[in-house]
């Protein structure tokens, strides 16, 4: 399950080659890079090592294609919409790569896992010298030296060896918050869902590595550190002793800090009392559980291969509520998955309103090339699919609207993390992953604070900071 270290040794020799071929391609002063990570935040994360590693061969970072040396698209296959604005967004950068031919362009991540896409990004855009997948990651600096030094195309693909290769380093986007994988891939095989098929099988970090980068984090200064899998509740695969996440988040919790620790994503067919419990006797893990239940009908959740029912669903939940009786609960829900009919919907916004969500994350069903829910029967219209989509939208609405509101007139610890678009005003998030937004100095950034809830809008409380007294 684990690589040697002779890999990383010899990708870290690759690195100085890359710096030194720099040294003449370069443009400005010093080489530059411009990454766009689209999807999820294991792509965010990834996208943070393959700083890493630019950076260990002398690159700085750009926030325009215009002035970079280096482009690195990190794609996401998840849904339709993502993918086509990854090949609307490569082709702009066709006029870009004739007017500064020295330029290199790479795309890496879920998209490039599928083969119908490589051979498309092969066919159609000649200006890209470098696709590699997510399996990967670890062969970064060798890929881009040999697209470098000859001027070839490099397309690596679907060379899953199943290891974890640790040692990449991680140049990180924020100082307040963090993101800490500690698996890869997935093995449930849900029938709509194309990552199985682009991330691989399972694989579990070991928990001294992971704790040794929590501790690292923490003493950096990170107040918000969200754990990374595909499905962190299956944890511990393949390891030694099999390991628990709920053992795992135990020790992170026991690090003392001042801190906030969260988890995505967790499946429910997974997700045990024991776990709950854990969150419910923590010290630092937020009081926000993200459990995606996709559906409220028994028969679509057996069409998409979820391998729980709605019944398990609603026990955990109402376990949740009765043990953490603050926990905020938010989830994931696709409307118009093959074959729906409006009584399955139904289900769906039945259990919405039984739950009471903070808020979701919906989508209307995307079909994946390659997924068995391609293939299956789907009669329903996208008018009818969207016009599901707004009644949904608008349950949930009223929803967030009550709960919001009863948070009015209670203090909430908040963690700092931005200046709102309004001058003055900063934005911040409560343990359950509510927004906050309040007047406040920008000094106040990355830090915690308790602030006087006065007004709700939907999903967005309104506050008034208390001052510290002395």
């Amino acid at each position: 399950m684990y690589a040697d270290d002779t890999t990383i040794v010899s990708q870290e020799e690759y690195l100085h080659l890359v710096a030194e071929l720099m040294t003449i391609r370069k443009r400005g002063e010093v080489p530059l890079a411009y990454i766009r990570t689209y999807g999820c935040q294991q792509n965010v994360a990834d996208s943070e090592r393959i700083k890493g590693m630019l950076h260990q061969a002398g690159f700085c970072f750009t926030d325009t294609p215009d002035d970079a040396d280096f482009i690195l698209f990190n794609t996401c296959a998840v849904r339709e919409h993502a993918e086509d604005r990854v090949f609307g967004n490569v082709g702009a950068l066709k006029n870009l790569k004739r007017r500064h031919p020295g330029i290199l362009i790479a795309l890496c991540g879920c998209m490039m896992e599928q083969e119908h896409v490589a051979d498309r990004i092969r066919d159609s855009f000649p200006f890209v010298s470098l696709v590699f997948g997510t399996h990967c990651l670890h062969e970064f600096p060798a890929l881009l030296y040999r697209a470098l030094v000859d001027g070839s195309r490099v397309f690596v693909r679907d060379n899953d060896d199943r290891l974890v290769h640790e040692g990449i380093p991680a140049l990180r986007d924020g100082r307040v918050k963090g993101w800490l994988p500690i698996m890869y891939g997935c093995d449930n095989f849900c029938t709509y869902c194309i990552v199985p098929y682009v991330r691989g099988r399972e694989r579990s970090r070991k928990p001294s590595v992971i704790l040794a980068e929590a501790r690292e984090m923490i003493a950096m200064g990170y107040k918000d550190i969200t754990l990374l899998g595909q499905n962190v509740n299956s944890y511990g695969k393949g390891l030694p002793d099999r390991p628990t996440f709920s053992s795992l988040i135990r020790q992170i919790d026991a690090i003392d800090g001042d801190y906030w620790l969260r988890f995505m994503t967790s499946h429910p067919k997974d997700c045990t009392r024991e776990l709950i419990d854990t969150i419910a006797d923590s010290r630092h893990i937020s009081l926000h559980l993200h459990l995606p239940f996709q559906s409220g009908s028994d028969r679509i959740l057996r069409l998409m291969n979820r391998r729980y029912t709605r019944d398990k669903y609603l026990d955990i939940v109402n376990y949740a509520k009765a043990r953490i009786p603050r926990v905020s609960l938010t989830s994931d829900v696709i409307v118009g998955f093959p074959g729906e009919t409006e009584e399955d919907f139904e289900d769906t916004l039945s259990l919405i309103r039984e739950v009471g969500f903070t808020s979701l994350f919906t989508f209307i069903y995307s079909k994946r090339r390659g997924t068995p829910a391609a293939k299956m029967d789907d009669p329903v219209t996208d008018e009818e699919k969207g016009a599901r989509f707004r009644r949904l939208l608008e349950v949930q609405e009223e929803i967030a609207a009550v709960r919001c509101a009863s948070m009015v007139g209670t203090t909430e610890r908040v963690l700092v993390e931005e200046p709102s678009r309004t001058a003055g005003v900063l934005c911040g998030r409560t343990s359950g992953n509510i927004i906050v937004e309040f007047t406040g100095s920008p000094e106040l950034i990355g830090t915690f604070r308790d602030v006087h809830i006065t007004s709700a809008r939907n999903w967005i409380l309104k506050g008034e900071l208390i001052e510290k007294e002395g």
